[in-house]
């Protein structure tokens, strides 16, 4: 087990490597032909781009800072730099996008000739980059809430790239020329939604709120459920990084609990929940009645 745990690392790692690189070289190749073409759709995209290997580089960070053992000061570690890492990313695709919508409107008013031709072949180089790369993270999606972000950051970028090779096509049969612009606003915006969800999501981690993949009722109810559990309080879920999830509680008992339940509670919580971390304190009443906490 340990093996394959090692193996599929180090499968992961050549994944993010190869991700980043080749998604670098077409950002690069996007700006020289969207700068020679005069096409903000082609700098939009790459914008985007941009935007999705910051991820790579974010979630790749955040499996590495994970390996880090903790110490007497950081006790928990250095997992929480990946929540921080994530804030200020997102600032910085906020301001992007308003470099390229204000582009836009600029180039709208302006009237610049566009290459048509350049545009669709550099965009369906897009929709092959970003789908090969999509390619690479599709076994460990499942297992991995990072890896299933760069996935999907991917896949919305193939369709992106679809849509800036439709721009080009119009461009080339109509000749209106605007209808770049429009596209380079849309994907403005696609990038502003998502860079604003990001941005909600990783305050909350901050501040740590639940996870939004966790039901707190779901975990209170199978506490509540268990033999011998009178009631619960001070139930405490947060985030320790963007996939590892700590828990803390009181179980409120009439008897004894077991190592052995413990280790059952343990291993539920993380099969069902994604929690891995939890520290549970037992409070037994003895001969006292048992009644559930209001």
């Amino acid at each position: 087990m340990g093996h394959e745990h090692l193996h599929s690392i180090n499968s992961i790692g050549r994944a993010f490597r190869i991700g980043i690189l080749i998604n670098i070289l077409f950002i690069a190749v996007e700006v020289w032909f969207g700068l020679f073409s005069n096409s903000t759709a082609l700098l939009a995209d790459a914008g985007h781009n941009l935007s999705d290997v910051l991820a790579l580089v974010f979630s790749w960070f955040a499996i590495i800072i994970s390996k880090r053992k903790p110490s007497l000061r950081f006790t928990y570690g250095l997992r929480r730099t990946t929540i921080l890492t994530a804030i200020i990313n997102t600032f910085l695709l906020i301001v992007t996008v308003g470099f390229i919508a204000w582009e836009a409107i600029l180039r709208i008013e302006s009237g610049v000739q566009i290459n048509s031709q350049t545009i669709i072949m550099v965009a369906s180089l897009g929709i092959l980059v970003n789908g090969f790369t999509a390619f690479l993270f599709i076994k460990g999606k499942e297992h991995d809430l990072n890896i299933k972000s760069s996935f999907l950051h991917f896949v919305a970028d193939a369709l992106v790239s679809l849509g800036v090779v439709i721009a080009g096509i119009i461009i080339l049969f109509t000749g209106i020329t605007w209808i770049d612009s429009v596209v380079s606003l849309i994907i403005a915006a696609f990038i502003l939604f998502s860079s604003y969800r990001l941005l909600i999501d990783s305050i909350n981690l901050a501040l740590d709120a639940v996870p939004k993949d966790i039901d707190i009722n779901a975990v209170s109810e199978y506490l509540l459920a268990l033999k011998d559990v009178c009631s619960i309080h001070d139930l405490h879920i947060w985030a320790l990084s963007t996939s590892e999830t700590a828990l803390t509680v009181h179980l409120v008992t009439d008897s004894s609990i077991g190592d052995n339940l413990l280790h059952e509670i343990n291993h539920y919580l993380d099969a069902n929940f994604g929690i891995k971390h939890s520290t549970i304190q037992i409070e037994q009443l003895g001969s006292k009645p048992c009644f559930p906490c209001i």
